[in-house]
């Protein structure tokens, strides 16, 4: 009889476990700061409101998910320039508000931690807007009133191509002969400037790390990094030091982590380059099919899953991250920012919004209190929009 009591008991406790963990996950108001499943519906032309066998994200696995909060990346590369990037851009805002139109009742775009609560509390998913590269504003003020007025959150100053008036982390690692300047120039402290004044916040996650001191010593408002890991943790030019960790703190700002795994994994880069070698060829030909390197790169590793698996570190890595920053900088400046639809691999387990709950279960195991998860799922993000925007 006590041979079988013990695992009955077994099963009762990881019963309750997953209970406990479902319903704090699903108390919490749960916020992502980065996705780029808009940028990637101009290509595919998915519809996001109906369930999806690919990707990341739509919004039936959303409600399953818990997720209440989703700021949508507003991307282009460096391909348009100006005279097309803010067209773009638009082009891509227009997407996100057709995805709401088709969908009432179940999205709905906001602009302050007010109508974020509102829309969170009717059930909805409460979208939002980052426009992730200042080459979209085209060396312009008025464009940022403009992208602003249509609902820009947060404006990343540099996507991994630096603008003529900031530095981006890439260019000043890897080409800083091509620089004209390093850091803010003259112009880009008015762009940090307009940004504080409209409430917009300064987004940190790929500029240099020149421009990232020269924002800091002039900001009137708590920044963010978006989607960004440790430094310390893995060298890689696109996480932060250090120092610039406890500088975001002690401005008030918040580090939303980054789900990739070439940001979370240090040997993560030298098998994907050896594995893309090997599939030159078909990686080439999908490049023709979609015309964009990224999805190129995502569809190769759905094709080639049992291999491309191989490569994704364990979600004890990126929980590393997490736990290695607040034990840095406290769990009020830590968040999620997965960077879902933007990128071909994730930590095992990660293979959608439908698993952030897993992330919870972790952080319940090493003994996070409730308080201080709620903090990193989403109510640290909403403190500072609201120190931002002012309501």
């Amino acid at each position: 009889m006590r041979k079988l009591l013990l695992p009955l008991l077994l099963l009762l406790t990881l019963f309750a476990s997953a209970q406990n963990v479902n319903q704090i996950h699903q108390r919490a108001i749960l916020v992502d700061t980065h996705n780029d499943a808009i940028s990637n519906q101009l290509i595919t032309q998915a519809d996001l409101g109906k369930l999806q066998t690919t990707g990341n994200f739509d919004l039936v696995r959303a409600k399953i998910a818990g997720l209440d909060v989703q700021v949508f990346s507003i991307w282009c590369g460096d391909q348009y320039g100006n005279g097309t990037a803010y067209a773009y851009a638009n082009r891509e805002i227009d997407t996100l508000y057709a995805l709401i139109n088709r969908n009432p009742g179940k999205i709905k775009l906001v602009r302050t931690a007010a109508d974020l609560q509102q829309t969170v509390k009717q059930n909805q998913l409460a979208a939002m807007i980052g426009v992730e590269g200042g080459h979209m504003i085209e060396d312009r003020l008025d464009y940022i009133d403009s992208l602003h007025k249509r609902g820009m959150a947060y404006l990343t100053l540099t996507w991994n191509n630096s603008t003529n008036w900031a530095s981006s982390a890439r260019d000043e690692v890897l080409h800083p002969d091509r620089l004209k300047q390093k850091g803010l120039t003259d112009f880009g402290k008015q762009v940090v400037k307009k940004l504080n004044n409209l409430g917009v916040m300064i987004d940190l996650s790929h500029p240099g790390e020149q421009t990232f001191n020269d924002v800091m010593a002039i900001t009137t408002k708590p920044v963010i990094a978006s989607h960004s890991c440790a430094y310390a943790l893995n060298p890689h030019r696109r996480n932060l030091k250090d120092y610039q960790l406890k500088a975001i703190a002690k401005n008030g700002g918040v580090v939303f982590l980054n789900f990739y795994s070439g940001f979370i994994d240090s040997t993560y880069d030298t098998k994907h380059e050896a594995y893309l070698t090997k599939h030159k060829t078909e990686l080439d030909s999908l490049i023709k099919i979609y015309n964009d390197y990224d999805l190129a790169s995502i569809r190769l590793n759905v094709i080639n899953k049992t291999e491309a698996d191989e490569l994704r570190p364990p979600l004890s890595m990126l929980i590393k991250h997490i736990d290695y920053m607040v034990k840095l900088i406290e769990a009020d400046h830590v968040g999620i920012g997965s960077d879902f639809d933007g990128a071909e691999s994730y930590p095992l387990g990660l293979d959608s919004v439908t698993d952030y709950s897993k992330v919870t279960a972790e952080l319940l195991k090493l003994g996070y209190s409730e308080k201080d998860i709620d903090k990193i799922l989403g109510g640290n993000f909403i403190r500072v929009l609201k120190a931002n925007v002012g309501k």
